[in-house]
Order: C-alpha cells, then sequence, then structure tokens
C-alpha cells in the first residue's frame, strides 16, 4: 500500500476517499480507529493508502482536485 494523504481532517478524508472512489481507485483509510485510544482529540492523522499500481493515478486525480 502507497500513502496518498494523511490529515486529521475527518471531512477531508471523506472528500479524499469520494475522488479517489469516484475514479474507480480503491482506497484504504489506515488508523481509524485509533481516535478509539486518543479520545477523539485528533492527535493523529489518518492515512488514506491505494495499491502501488494505483499510486500514480490517485495522485494525479488529488491534484486535479487541488488536494495534492
Amino acid at each position: 500500500m502507497r500513502i496518498v494523504a494523511s490529515t486529521n481532517n475527518q471531512v477531508r478524508l471523506s472528500f479524499l476517499q469520494a475522488l479517489l472512489r469516484d475514479a474507480g481507485i480503491a482506497a484504504v483509510l489506515l488508523d481509524g480507529h485509533i481516535s478509539a485510544l486518543e479520545g477523539g482529540i485528533g492527535a493523529f492523522p489518518r492515512r488514506l493508502a491505494v495499491a502501488p499500481e494505483d499510486e500514480r493515478q490517485a495522485r494525479r486525480v488529488l491534484r486535479e482536485a487541488g488536494e495534492g
């Protein structure tokens, strides 16, 4: 898996996931359950990962949307 984004902002993560999904790219949210351990304070960023073969296209999609 290749990390294409990292953020504490849940709204941004949802937006990035939607962008990738609309482009036909499967993305996995890593560290999504860490909020249970941190108490929901947003101290640990969540990471969005894609398969290595999708990384180039994913980065292009995010860059074109002003997110890369």
